[in-house]
């Protein structure tokens, strides 16, 4: 019978340290039916729609994580490569090119990310506070100092010019549906599908686990450990530059002080409670998704219970701090588990 309880408890450890984003998903979200009885269909689909940003940034995070490093600019190059985008628009009156602009110009400054940790060898925190600093000053210098004609607003605003041709499609591509689902949630899935194929069944990401793991032994073992590196900052600037598009097709204008704010931490608590180590090399790429979505339910609930929406990062940072506790101590649990089982055995 103890053996039987034992195999059980095992299993039930297993399930629950590789699948936990799903469990606490799952919690949130009946919560959030609970506190909102008049929830529709409707209202289901624009949990994707509204975690599709920060989502498709969070994706490019988990990457970053993976290998041991952390990027805090993804919230400035949000606004930095929106800016370009909207310019790109008004400029040109061409939703491909400022869909390029923004896949290059993230690409862009994702590179300068990885040339200074990759080869530079500089702390993945400073350069990327650094370059947080840097491209949200340099949105807003822009933005102050070009023509309203091609910034689209004011000298505190870029805005797509609704008297372009193409304004109307651009705008209904971002808030339009396929089979009732949001256009930009679609995105968010098949990107996390992509993700989630290179992360497990291509050998460029079992390097990128073997690189957070440990660097020292990836490197002996002929890994291009700075190649990884730089990677993983492109990509993620190419996935903020497919999220600065998107998020123009949805909301037409980028506010260089604002827009992207905070995103660089929601982006992290995603993928803290997508169940991936913050030490890097351990976890699942799928959890990021379940794990925006958790936390944009969680918005919806404050909202759906009349909370003072001042208190939501409390909220938030409050179960981000739950999430890390239970991630470092299940290993652990695990370990004691494992040493009771050892010390019963011998005992016999």
């Amino acid at each position: 019978m103890n053996e039987n309880r034992r195999s059980l408890l095992k299993t039930i450890s297993k399930i629950w340290s590789g699948y936990s984003f799903v469990f606490i998903f799952a919690a949130i979200f009946i919560a959030y039916i609970i506190v909102n009885s008049s929830l529709t269909w409707v209202g289901v689909t624009n949990i994707l729609r509204h975690s599709a940003v920060i989502g498709i940034i969070a994706l490019g995070m988990g990457l970053v994580v993976i290998t041991g490093q952390i990027d805090l600019s993804v919230g400035s190059m949000l606004a930095f490569v929106g800016g370009f985008t909207v310019m790109a628009f008004n400029v040109t009156d061409s939703i491909l090119l400022a869909c390029l602009t923004a896949i290059a110009c993230g690409g862009l400054c994702g590179l300068i990310n990885g040339v200074l940790v990759g080869k530079a060898r500089m702390p993945a925190f400073i350069v990327t506070l650094a370059t947080m600093l840097i491209f949200r000053s340099l949105t807003r210098f822009i933005c102050h100092e070009i023509s309203p004609d091609i910034s689209g607003g004011s000298n505190s605003l870029f805005k797509l010019i609704s008297g372009n041709s193409m304004f109307r499609p651009f705008y209904s591509f971002g808030n339009s549906k396929l089979l009732t689902l949001p256009t930009t949630g679609l995105f968010l899935i098949v990107l996390t599908a992509i993700v989630v194929y290179v992360t497990t069944s291509t050998k460029f990401g079992k390097q990128l686990y073997a690189v957070g793991s440990n660097e020292r032994a990836a490197r002996l073992t002929g890994i291009n450990v700075d190649g990884c590196r730089i990677a993983v900052f492109v990509i993620t600037g190419v996935l903020t530059g497919v999220s600065a598009f998107l998020w123009i097709s949805m909301n037409a204008s980028v506010d260089p002080a604002t827009t992207g704010g905070s995103y660089e931490m929601y982006a992290i608590a995603a993928v803290v409670l997508g169940g991936i180590s913050m030490a890097g090399g351990r976890g699942k790429c799928v959890g990021i998704l379940f794990g925006i979505m958790s936390y944009t339910i969680i918005d919806k609930i404050i909202v759906a219970l009349k909370m003072n929406t001042l208190l939501n990062d409390t909220v938030k940072g409050a179960i981000l701090i739950v999430a890390i506790i239970v991630q470092t101590m299940s290993p652990v649990v695990k370990e004691h588990l494992s040493a009771r089982r050892a010390r019963r055995l011998e005992a016999r």
